[in-house]
């Protein structure tokens, strides 16, 4: 969505056109809910930080400077509003060691990963996000899924884009291992016979 169409309808709003807001929640609330739901890891909870994130955003509507693009500006309100539902849950993430990493691990995850179906690719790539921690889950799915620039993270995420490039690399690191561990051995041998 444009910028300026965005604007027209904060516009809108600010001048007491209620409804008004109704058009932004339905062009972004698929957005934040797989935002939150990536985060959260609960349907339920994830259906609450959306709400709570869109009545911050109306609130706060009067704050947004254009700086930055709606989107990411609303993605930044999500993002913090998620990490406050875990904080006051203090749920336990699961932590998952680099160590095994290398390019070559890289290298032959992407070999593997071509040779499946599309539809197939999707889905494990999908499940292996799902065990990653919540921020890591979040960084590759803004960068590679919701198509957000280095620099557009670092707003969501309130980080220069310089860290946000270092975590989205750690986070692939991981996921490499994720993705060793969860695709099939023998396609993996396949591969590692190839190189």
């Amino acid at each position: 969505m444009s910028t300026l169409e965005d604007q027209h309808y904060i516009n809108l709003i600010l001048q007491g056109d209620r409804n008004a807001f109704a058009v932004l929640v339905n062009r972004y609330k698929d957005m934040i809910f797989s935002l939150a739901l990536k985060m959260v890891k609960n349907r339920e909870e994830a259906e609450e930080v959306a709400q709570d994130t869109f009545i911050k955003i109306y609130n706060s509507l009067g704050k947004f400077k254009g700086d930055s693009k709606f989107s990411t500006w609303s993605y930044k309100i999500a993002y913090n509003t998620c990490l406050d539902r875990l904080k006051k849950s203090k749920k336990e993430e699961n932590n998952i060691s680099i160590d095994e990493f290398s390019a070559h691990l890289i290298k032959t995850m992407d070999n593997a990963l071509s040779a499946l179906e599309d539809k197939e690719r999707k889905q494990t790539i999908q499940n292996c996000l799902n065990l990653l921690p919540g921020e890591d889950n979040i960084i590759l799915t803004l960068f590679y899924f919701d198509d957000q620039s280095l620099e557009e993270i670092g707003k969501i995420m309130n980080i220069s884009a310089n860290n946000a490039k270092v975590k989205l690399f750690r986070s692939r690191q991981k996921l490499a291992v994720i993705l060793k561990k969860q695709l099939e051995p023998e396609i993996l041998e396949y591969y590692e016979r190839e190189r």
